[in-house]
């Protein structure tokens, strides 16, 4: 095709997505919440059981929380246990580790409301970085920190052989014990023609966010130097940058006449989505994800910090969730609002049953690589 068909095509096709440079930290503030469309409202309705109503309401609430979030952390301070989004309420909640009645009030000043924890969020992180040191059995799947239940969770296959880790887990702090029945795996797939982009010909992953320069995407999809083409066979670029495992990240820099675009693809289910920043959603907040084969789907933000024992190896600080995902889904976009959120990684499940998936986080992919979003 020739280029100015091309550059149109990139958008539509190819799933690059999202916009802006970032602020400070590497985060913007979430943007006014504005009046969604049918189509997103009915994804939302569909995944989350939710009435149209009930999701205009949810997605004004979310904003003021991701906007309350940094303040309240800071009033916080040290007996800061950790924050999430209480959808009973339609308020940030934030648990400390101290019934000092100054603090308490010094955070719901801030607009959040206030529940007692066990320990704070720093003691459970400073748990959970011993646990990472471990080398970890097939049978154990995941483990992360819970702050409303004030422990370590290790989710592991039922009847397998995880009693030595758990041993070595309750050393560190409380532990509580998932029982699942499989193992979570990646999501990248073969070649299936009509997709968005091909890494050395012979896998498919999903275009994550646009960046200056590229875009970024999943590690496990391809390693440093590997090529990538596009939805139409043309080459796009090479990955510059990628870790897997350890961390699930990539920075695909991009040439050829692609250009970039703040958008994520909404594949005709819903409108394709503006990205304005990467304020981070608290947990219980709804995210969406985008990927190039089953499209889109939400669900909620379940745990943060997770590690997930994959077979290739362990992935650290992934972000858990309950929406679904399949091979080829990959490397696409987990967004909240219009704020970006991360890429997926893996999970379990199908689309057609349920499952849970994780994202790696893009506030840490674009600090590594010192990128800024592209955004609207």
């Amino acid at each position: 095709m020739n280029r100015s068909k091309k550059l149109c095509a990139s958008v539509a096709g190819a799933l690059l997505v999202l916009g802006t440079g970032l602020l400070g930290g590497g985060t913007s503030a979430a943007a006014s919440p504005t009046p969604q469309e049918g189509s997103f409202v009915a994804a939302m309705q569909r995944d989350l059981g939710l009435t149209a109503d009930q999701v205009q309401t949810r997605l004004s609430q979310e904003a003021t929380a991701m906007a309350v979030d940094p303040a309240a952390k800071a009033a916080a301070g040290t007996a800061f246990g950790g924050s999430w989004f209480d959808a009973r309420t339609g308020r940030l909640t934030v648990g400390l580790s101290t019934s000092d009645k100054a603090v308490h009030d010094a955070v719901r000043a801030a607009g959040a409301d206030t529940v007692h924890v066990g320990q704070s969020l720093a003691a459970l992180d400073a748990a959970k970085a011993k646990l990472d040191t471990l080398k970890a059995p097939v049978d154990v799947a995941a483990w992360r920190v819970d702050p409303r239940r004030g422990g370590l969770v290790v989710t592991v296959r039922k009847g397998g052989d995880t009693g030595d880790f758990l041993a070595a887990a309750r050393q560190f702090g409380p532990v509580i014990v998932e029982e699942i029945t499989t193992t979570p795996k990646t999501f990248a797939a073969g070649t299936v023609g009509g997709d968005p982009y091909y890494i050395n010909g012979n896998t498919r992953c999903s275009i994550g966010f646009s960046v200056h320069g590229g875009f970024v995407s999943a590690g496990h999809c391809g390693g440093v130097n590997s090529s990538v083409v596009g939805w139409d066979g043309s080459w796009m670029g090479t990955f510059a940058g990628s870790s897997f495992p350890g961390n699930d990240y990539a920075f695909i820099r991009i040439g050829g006449g692609w250009w970039t675009a703040p958008v994520v693809l909404g594949w005709g289910a819903v409108p394709d989505r503006l990205v304005r920043g990467s304020a981070e959603a608290p947990v219980g907040s709804s995210i969406c994800r985008s990927g190039s084969t089953t499209r889109w789907h939400c669900g909620t933000v379940l745990a943060k910090n997770e590690t997930v024992n994959y077979q290739q190896g362990a992935v650290h600080q992934m972000t858990k969730t309950s929406v679904c995902a399949q091979p080829g889904d990959s490397g696409g976009s987990f967004i909240t609002g219009e704020q970006a959120q991360g890429v997926t990684s893996g999970g379990w499940g199908n689309c057609s049953t349920g499952g849970e998936t994780w994202f790696q986080p893009v506030n840490e992919i674009l600090g590594v690589y010192g990128l800024s979003l592209v955004t609207a």
